[in-house]
């Protein structure tokens, strides 16, 4: 599949200059990608050379931000799936998190790590140590990680993925968190059809997915989207089962 039509743009978000002049919804899909090309890491380099990042805000995500705030999620290991330029990852760090960014564009994690001072800046400081950012297919963390993390949180990663990958998806988050640890996921975009990225997602779809293996604790549309975002995001909390075997 070619890149030159791909459209993954979200719109301007006030945080930055990514994903201007795309669909001003940032929820139409492009052009079909098959599970070969969206899960190798050259589909996603491609689009960060050519700047067609349209996911990237350039801060951290607002409905996370209005979770923390309201203190949502106590302080222990935190993995941010399909980090990008780690925006969220930091903004965990520096609510007290042990924070690991994962992605598998070596671009975005070189991003993210040139992106993170090794202490606090001045305008805000950093109650955990710096976000690690690694290099790691989101697949490959249950055998490296295996219930190991507090809290995962999800935003455009699930969405990223082909959805015939899903189930083994729902499989990895819930094998790296311990038992009782929690998903925060910002579901994204709410709309019908098929074609991706960024693939579509239904709450029906999610709960079908998710809730064999894990104890729905909230779901709202977050009254914190970004504008082009509302009514397309969908944010849940949810469980693994406290008593529920390592594995």
């Amino acid at each position: 599949m070619s890149t030159e039509s791909f459209d993954f743009s979200l719109g301007d978000a006030g945080g930055g200059p990514r994903g201007e002049g795309g669909d001003p919804l940032g929820a139409g899909p492009g052009p079909e990608g098959t599970e070969a090309e969206v899960s190798r890491p050259a589909f996603w380099e491609a689009l960060y050379a050519r700047g067609e990042d349209g996911w990237e805000l350039g801060a951290p995500t607002p409905p996370l931000r209005a979770l923390l705030a309201r203190g949502r999620f106590p302080s222990g290991r935190a993995a941010v799936l399909g980090c990008g330029r780690g925006h969220d990852a930091r903004l965990l760090a520096a609510r007290g998190n042990a924070v690991w960014g994962f992605d598998f564009s070596p671009t975005a994690i070189a991003e993210a790590r040139r992106l993170t001072p090794p202490a606090p800046g001045p305008s805000e400081r950093a109650a955990g140590p710096p976000p690690t950012f690694e290099d790691r297919d989101v697949f490959s963390l249950p055998g490296v990680y295996p219930g190991f993390f507090d809290l995962a949180w999800e935003y455009t990663c699930f969405c990223a993925i082909h959805p015939s990958r899903r189930p083994e998806y729902v499989q990895a988050v819930r094998r790296i968190l311990k038992p009782g640890g929690l998903l925060a996921a910002l579901f994204y975009p709410l709309r019908d059809g098929s074609g991706g990225p960024p693939f579509p997602v239904r709450q029906d779809e999610i709960r079908r997915l998710f809730e064999p293996w894990f104890v729905f604790l909230e779901a709202a549309h977050p009254a914190e989207s970004v504008e082009r975002r509302r009514g397309l995001e969908w944010l849940v909390v949810m469980q693994r089962p406290p008593g529920e075997d390592t594995g």
